[in-house]
């Protein structure tokens, strides 16, 4: 069986320039592998950018031996979801790609509040299953 997004449908492609995933695929497949739980399709910000390096989560530096080629605003990205969470309580959460989030990330956030960020998405949101 296809990966899920949070709206039930396939989950899509968050990135490939550059490549992100947990596994490095492109989504953001956030299986039991993957403790940190990477679910979330974001689009990166400089307000992101800079409140994840101050508390100690930068994802501006490359980082070549974690294929990790650091990021700059407008890069697609799958996040932690606690991170992303973390930056939405300092009021500084990224955009979200609901259509490319994996629905592990609502054990950790609801959809509700991943809405309120949503990008991306047409009114008709049954058109993306």
């Amino acid at each position: 069986m296809a990966e899920r997004n949070v709206l039930g449908g396939e989950l899509g492609e968050c990135g490939v320039d550059p490549v992100t995933g947990y596994y490095r695929t492109g989504r953001c497949i956030a299986d039991e592998a993957d403790i940190g739980n990477h679910s979330i399709c974001a689009v990166m910000t400089e307000e992101v950018l800079q409140h994840q390096r101050q508390v100690g989560n930068d994802l501006i530096t490359p980082r070549p031996e974690w294929q990790f080629p650091g990021l700059r605003p407008g890069d697609r990205w799958c996040v932690v979801a606690a991170r992303w969470l973390q930056a939405h309580a300092a009021g500084v959460a990224a955009p979200v790609v609901l259509a490319c989030t994996h629905e592990r990330a609502l054990e950790v956030v609801p959809l509700e509040l991943l809405r309120q960020y949503a990008v991306d998405v047409p009114d008709d949101v049954g058109s993306l299953q």
